[in-house]
């Protein structure tokens, strides 16, 4: 199946010529999904597969085993099986799918397993388009809403359990407001989740007990200021704030992807912009603040795979943004553009 010509500009030496693109389908892409949303995250590049004419095996997270089983039974009522596997297991099956030729890999998880498709794809040459984690740092200036700020922050933090790549990792903010934020938090957590979030209904659970002992792992040494209770039977971690945490402290080397928030204080904006600068690029920034002047010179002096300004992970709503990270959270491995924008939402 190919597309209509794209007639392109000609040149003079080819003026009485007929010059055009003629795209054609890549062939068979493989699909490896993820665990933390299974359902999104392996249809959406499924629907761009097929869209572009593309046959693919789709191989979803064998950690949200509910859903892989679900999507295993489903998708061949309505595609052709043939032209459409779902592939289920574990590490062994995506071993075994990553050492045959594929005309594309789309893949959405882990830095670590990331390497290792690209490294499998590279036998090939196959083109890879990789979206990964990240650190995504919230910058919170004094002068601006505190309240609301705080807020958003623990709707995009403590959605489901903090299992979010896009999720807020940390906070910045002055020591001054550091007070008033953790006061803000635990309103927003009493009004959200209420006295007791293993009791709510809206409050999620960590996928397996291995993250469970990862997370938890990362909470040591620390005194939380809210939260920090477990149950290992349940995979529960209450929604958790510690203070005052040291930037080369191991929460701050590793993307948390749990319901812990760390607030590491900075001077001033300038202690901000040099704090995130000296780090990989995040894969999402979000800064909260009221002076454009201001947040205009943060989004300058900085770099990440997406920016939203007095909100959290909204830019990931607009089909009409790429979406991607640079660096180590790059979206996209094979020249892509995509994977080097960075989309920006301002309220």
């Amino acid at each position: 199946m190919r597309s209509t010509p794209r007639p392109v500009e000609k040149n003079l030496l080819t003026i009485s010529d007929e010059v055009y693109i003629h795209p054609e389908p890549l062939g068979v892409v493989l699909i490896i999904g993820a665990w933390n949303y299974p359902w999104a995250v392996t249809l959406l590049p499924l629907v761009g597969a097929i869209a572009a004419g593309n046959a693919a095996v789709v191989k979803p997270s064998e950690l949200s085993e509910s859903s892989a089983l679900l999507l295993h039974a489903l998708l061949p009522r309505y595609l052709d099986k043939d032209l459409y596997p779902v592939v289920t297991g574990g590490v062994t099956e995506t071993q075994e799918l990553l050492r045959l030729r594929f005309d594309h890999i789309f893949y959405t998880g882990s830095s670590t397993v990331g390497k290792q498709v690209m490294e499998a794809a590279a036998h090939h040459l196959t083109p890879v388009t990789l979206e990964l984690g990240g650190k995504s740092p919230c910058y919170i200036d004094k002068n601006c809403d505190i309240r609301v700020a705080c807020r958003r922050i623990t709707w995009g933090k403590f959605a489901n359990c903090g299992q979010t790549c896009i999720a807020p990792d940390y906070i910045l903010c002055d020591p001054c407001i550091q007070g008033r934020v953790v006061e803000c938090i635990r309103q927003t957590l009493l009004e959200f989740y209420g006295a007791d979030p293993k009791c709510s209904p809206d409050y999620g659970r960590i996928i397996n007990r291995r993250h469970f002992s990862r997370v938890m792992g990362l909470m040591e040494g620390y005194a939380p200021v809210l939260g920090g209770q477990s149950d290992a039977s349940q995979r529960y971690i209450a929604p958790t704030v510690l203070k005052d945490v040291p930037p080369h402290s191991r929460l701050m080397q590793e993307e948390i992807f749990g319901p812990l928030l760390p607030i590491v204080t900075v001077g001033d904006m300038d202690d901000a912009i040099r704090f995130i600068n000296e780090r990989e690029k995040p894969l999402a920034l979000y800064i909260f603040c009221s002076n454009k002047k201001a947040v205009k010179r943060m989004i300058e002096e900085t770099s990440s795979g997406g920016v939203t300004v007095n909100d959290v992970m909204m830019h990931y709503t607009l089909c009409s943004l790429p979406f991607g990270g640079v660096g180590k959270t790059h979206g996209a491995a094979d020249g892509d553009s995509e994977g080097f924008w960075c989309p920006t939402i301002l309220k």
